[in-house]
């Protein structure tokens, strides 16, 4: 698979990001959120280093939503029963979702705060 050309890779994470949305409700979920966020900067129209962030901050959030599925892929093929650390691992991975999911909400927060004081 390596040095494949570049429509090829691409379409190897085409089918990945395919494959996150049909299996992962929680990728899914993250997915519309982060439609609500562009509808809202939208409407708010920030400065666009407000609309940067928002983008970034999405980004970022569905990049870990990637990773830990693919990261759950992994473990649930290689170690396929229930044992702590399995269990350590997935929840850490979460748990970095989780973060970058806070931080995109105090980015909108803020967001939104700039826009109603402007």
């Amino acid at each position: 698979m390596k040095n494949k050309q570049f429509y090829d890779r691409l379409g190897f994470a085409a089918s990945g990001i395919s494959e996150a949305w049909r299996r992962e409700r929680s990728f899914r979920t993250q997915v519309l959120f982060g439609l609500a966020a562009v509808a809202l900067t939208i409407v708010l129209r920030p400065s666009l280093i407000w609309a940067a962030a928002v983008a970034l901050s999405i980004a970022l959030v569905l990049a870990l939503e990637l990773l830990n599925t693919a990261i759950e892929c992994v473990i649930d093929h290689l170690h396929p029963e229930t044992a702590p650390a399995i269990k350590l691992a997935k929840d850490i991975a979460a748990g970095a979702v989780l973060v970058a999911s806070i931080g995109a909400a105090c980015v909108g927060s803020l967001m939104i705060a700039s826009v109603i004081w402007r």
